[in-house]
């Protein structure tokens, strides 16, 4: 068994050490009349012998249920305490990992991988809840249940306690053997439901595509199979049960009945009383289920010391995009706000061999439409990324109004630069709920010239429920040119100076990307910087940025690109090949 952490354990308690606390004092009370009932039931019986009365019998019984009531009710604090504070523990790490998760690196997220970040804050804090809760509650009861109970049934008779709890050490063995086996078979369980649950979810997300290709037949025969896996997993586990539980009951009963057997003949002979007897019994009966859980408690506390330490690592896990410990904000003089300038600026991602960035120098004046344009791979969505600090930028090397973005708080640089990606991301709610994402408390009126804007209005007006249409899961019920312009109008709401778009217009058509430049120049002259392969797109631009394996190379107006030789003027032309070709094949 792996050696307790108590080091992370207490720091987790630490907290909660009032509640802890008492309801450690309440643990040792019921403990202490647990003893107690015992030792009253033995001198009621005894003094029995010796004659009794009604009224005597009454007054001995009222006191008994008195005790065995407080009994109760204070094991019942101590549960809803103890318990109470692994519920707590889990709600307040839940929150931690959220918060951690949400300040990391999107690369991070994606390299880790969404499920195992799932399984930390599901599955491991669920551990976690019980190692805190059921673990540390069941373990200190048990200790506490050996150290109290083992020397008054000792005082009473040591042959008989040895001949009573002398099965348990085999009770505690079949446990043990089969609560390796039950965890492992509840593991394969869960597992056989998540994948169950996984593949329910991808049919449902991919249906149409189920339902073009005509695979009803094989998606059934795959939930068929993950089903049976289900099936079995749990029949094993249900089977394991059924003979643990009968096992502990027999080992159990041999321990009641040898201790019968033997302590009838001390009777007989004198050298124990009934009530002796009787109270040995219930002694026995008490260690029983606190001696047959120690398994199971012990299983759980290595499992939980495990998704402790996975947490931890998960958290213990610094972003490498932090906040700005400065406090400098761009300049908010009567200029217009929105300058981007580079100098130096070089990315390198973990692992690779080469810069994907390499030295790039240039400036983007305030309100300037400029286009990155170049070969696939060349490093433009890096490019976007930069401006937003969604990857880590050195510093002095990208500057915004002058100042240093690293030296920006990122909730203000953000603020200050709105980005459309490559694949806008709608979450499952109504569309006018995704507009206003990034300004929660936008009215209508401004979520409807944001529309406008992102030439999506008209699509709108064909919704039987306009703004309130639900876009489903990953806006599944909107087209791939809606998705991109809803994601575009929720940048457009955003009162940002400059707005990056990151291929943004590829699912639309070069009249309507061209409408959507100019109306946007139009009515907010912010500063775009758009990363496009549509360079009919990019010619109506202010200037042009040609990329090429991570360098600048050109940069310049559209006009003049096309009278030079190099990179631009050679993508231009194969462009305008395809455009002939197309015109041609229609």
């Amino acid at each position: 068994m792996a050696t307790f952490r108590l080091d992370l354990i207490g720091r987790y308690l630490r907290p909660h050490r009032k509640t802890v606390l008492i309801g450690a004092v309440a643990l040792v009370v019921v403990n202490i009349l647990s003893v107690t009932i015992p030792m009253e039931v033995r001198r009621v019986i005894d003094e029995l012998q010796d004659g009794f009365s009604y009224a005597g019998i009454l007054r001995q019984a009222g006191w008994i249920v008195l005790l065995a009531s407080t009994m109760g009710i204070i094991r019942l604090i101590s549960r809803q305490l103890v318990f109470g504070v692994g519920r707590q523990v889990e709600v307040e790490l839940r929150q931690r990992l959220f918060d951690h998760m949400l300040r990391q690196e999107p690369a991070w997220v994606q390299t880790t991988g969404s499920g195992e970040v799932i399984s930390r804050a599901t599955s491991d804090v669920e551990n976690i809840r019980r190692l805190l809760g059921f673990a540390v509650l069941s373990l200190t009861n048990t200790v506490l249940a050996y150290a109290l109970t083992l020397p008054a049934m000792l005082a009473i008779d040591p042959g008989l306690t040895v001949a009573a709890i002398g099965l348990y050490p085999l009770m505690l063995g079949t446990v043990r053997l089969f609560g390796g086996r039950m965890m492992r078979q509840q593991r394969k369980q869960q597992e056989a439901l998540s994948g169950l649950s996984e593949l329910i979810q991808e049919d449902l997300s991919g249906i149409g595509a189920i339902k073009i290709y005509g695979q009803e037949a094989a998606e059934l025969t795959a939930f068929s199979d993950c089903n049976r896996r289900y099936r079995d997993s749990a029949i094993q586990l249900a089977r394991t049960r059924s003979t643990l539980f009968p096992l502990l009951e027999g080992i159990s009963s041999i321990s009641l009945l040898l201790l019968l057997a033997l302590g009838s003949g001390k009777l007989e002979a004198g050298d124990l009383t009934i009530g002796g007897l009787v109270a040995l019994i219930l002694y026995v009966e008490r260690l029983v289920f606190p001696t047959a859980l120690l398994g199971f408690t012990l299983n759980t506390f290595q499992t939980g010391q495990v998704s402790l330490e996975r947490v931890e690592q998960l958290l213990q896990r610094q972003p490498l995009i932090t906040d700005a410990k400065a406090t400098a904000k761009p300049s908010q003089g009567p200029t217009k706000r929105g300058k981007i300038e580079a100098r130096g600026l070089s990315i390198r991602y973990d692992g690779a061999e080469r810069d994907t960035l390499q030295d790039l120098n240039f400036t983007i004046e305030a309100g300037e439409l400029v286009a990155v344009v170049g070969a696939v791979g060349c490093g433009k969505t890096t490019l976007a990324r930069t401006f937003g600090r969604m990857i880590p930028v050195a510093e002095n090397q990208l500057f915004l109004d002058g100042v240093d973005i690293n030296q920006l708080p990122l909730s203000e640089l953000r603020r200050d630069i709105a980005m459309v990606p490559q694949e806008g991301f709608l979450f499952t709610n109504s569309l006018a709920d995704n507009l206003r994402y990034g300004e929660p408390q936008a009215g209508l009126d401004q979520v409807q010239r944001a529309a406008e804007q992102a030439r999506l209005m008209d699509d709108i007006k064909g919704f039987p429920d306009g703004f309130n249409t639900l876009v489903g899961e990953r806006g599944i019920t909107l087209s791939g040119g809606q998705r991109q312009r809803a994601a575009l109008g929720r940048a457009l709401l955003v009162t940002a100076p400059v707005l990056v778009l990151d291929d943004a217009l590829a699912s639309v058509d070069n009249n309507t990307a061209a409408a959507i430049l100019d109306s946007i120049r139009a009515q907010d002259g912010r500063t775009i910087v758009m990363i496009s392969h549509q360079l009919s797109a990019a010619a109506a631009c202010d200037r042009i940025l040609v990329m090429d394996q991570g360098r600048l190379v050109q940069q310049g107006h559209h006009s003049d690109l096309i009278q030079q030789p190099g990179v631009y003027r050679r993508l231009w032309e194969r462009e305008q090949a395809a455009d002939q070709l197309n015109a041609i094949a229609t």
